[in-house]
């Protein structure tokens, strides 16, 4: 029986479409810079918020209507959700999904049943898998919310939750290989800490690098091929979590020797948590060489916290797509809307409502990124303004033939700087509006 009999499979039907339950602007087979939208936006449905969330906050339980759900999670309700799931993506025309593993799959009495528990479900994501062609961009292990990890996972001061955390990883590994998955996410939850009285941190750092190792060794040990991802968060739900941004997560690939086996997962609120704008978290991670995937939502700015709300800023979207084209596009990872209807949305309806809007939100951004790049306005303003880099002494330090004897020699006999030139900020975003409307 279907979870969602009203709704047939969403079509594109133009910017003219007055119709909420079709694309105006994702058109998947349309070619943007020589490549099909689907090849370049590659976006994915996150199993826990779209079919697991409840609508519940601090100050009050859930309240969404979800039909497909029983009193409680046994492994058939499971298996009847992950059936809906896939109806849901396949319905809504989106190529891939992501899951962790308690998403999926209720946890049991104890680890042999917490895996047997997987082990069904898995069965069925695998057949509707096949039978509709959606693919796994990536799985991940829930190493947060069992009590058992309430210092941590990687990081905890007791070593049975390191453990059993291995255990829960290997599992998560050995279950996205089978379902074909094209990467796997570290998202630390509780990797951080409270009170630094209490803490080792050099010895939880450690502990986490090594960790990561083990299940780089797993990977290879099972035939694994896919990306790795490691996913900055600052601040929530630790006062101070190792994996506060890009910048940090990557200084922790490279200080503990994971560089060449890890690259992001960056997540729009997570940036803005973070004090950053998401397009500075991508440029960053791009021009280091680790851009790999982007949970695609957004906060609200006004909020201090996590909101997960699904993306419709036109000029967010644009600006992600501008980064990630310039460093040449996705390739294992993808835009997954890692977003949640809000909770006083709660009819089911409303879950094709809003990754509809998403959807045309970074179709439309693709498009206006890909305007600005090939009429090539915005970049030559940029070459302008780094132009004394270009030739003479500029280019003579980019290429390492100065030092700082060379450079006083050559300020010494020119006497002043040359003069500055003005940013015109305001002028470039008045020339990127040129493209947005």
């Amino acid at each position: 029986m279907s979870a969602f009999p009203d709704v047939s499979t969403i079509k594109y039907e133009g910017p003219d479409s007055k119709n909420p339950l079709a694309f105006r602007c994702y058109n998947q087979d349309e070619l943007v810079e020589g490549k099909p939208m689907k090849d370049h936006l590659r976006f994915s449905v996150a199993y826990w918020h779209t079919f697991r969330g409840t609508g519940s906050d601090p100050f009050g339980p859930g309240t969404m209507l979800r039909p497909w759900e029983g009193p409680t999670d046994t492994v058939e309700n499971a298996m009847r959700r992950a059936r809906v799931a896939f109806e849901f993506i396949e319905k809504l025309g989106a190529p891939f999904y992501c899951f962790h593993d308690r998403d999926v799959a209720p946890e049991g009495a104890t680890l042999a049943e917490t895996n047997k528990n997987l082990d069904a479900v898995v069965k069925v994501l695998k057949e509707e898998q096949r039978r509709t062609g959606i693919k796994l961009l990536w799985g991940t292990a829930n190493l947060f919310s069992n009590p058992r990890y309430m210092h941590g996972a990687a990081t905890s001061c007791n070593a049975d939750a390191f453990a059993f955390a291995a255990a829960q990883v290997k599992k998560a590994l050995e279950v996205t290989k089978e379902l074909g998955g094209a990467g796997y996410v570290f998202w630390g939850g509780r990797e951080g800490y409270q009170c630094l009285w209490n803490t080792d941190m050099k010895r939880e750092l450690d502990h986490l690098a090594a960790f990561m190792h083990l299940a780089v060794d797993y990977a290879q040990r099972i035939g694994f091929t896919g990306q790795f991802y490691f996913e900055p968060k600052p601040k929530e739900p630790t006062k101070h979590q190792y994996d506060f941004d890009s910048a940090a997560c990557i200084n922790f690939l490279r200080a503990y020797g994971l560089a060449e086996h890890v690259k992001m997962n960056i997540e729009t609120n997570h940036a803005t948590l973070a004090g950053h704008s998401v397009e500075h978290e991508l440029d960053y991670a791009g021009s280091q060489g680790f851009l790999g995937s982007v949970d695609a939502n957004t906060g609200d700015l006004l909020l201090g916290w996590d909101t997960d709300q699904f993306p419709t800023d036109i000029y967010l979207t644009a600006k992600i797509m501008l980064v990630i084209l310039k460093y040449g596009g996705l390739t294992t990872g993808g835009l997954n809307f890692d977003a949640k209807v809000r909770r006083e949305s709660f009819e089911p309806i409303d879950l094709f409502y809003a990754h509809i809007g998403g959807m045309d939100a970074f179709a439309k951004g693709l498009k206006i990124a890909a305007a600005i790049r090939a009429d090539g306005a915005l970049a030559k303003m940029v070459a302008d303004r780094y132009a004394s880099w270009q030739s003479g002494v500029g280019a003579e330090i980019e290429a390492g033939r100065h030092g700082f004897e060379s450079l006083e020699k050559y300020m010494l006999a020119k006497g002043e700087a040359a003069p500055n030139q003005s940013g015109r900020q305001e002028l470039f975003e008045n020339v990127v509006n040129r493209y947005v409307f």
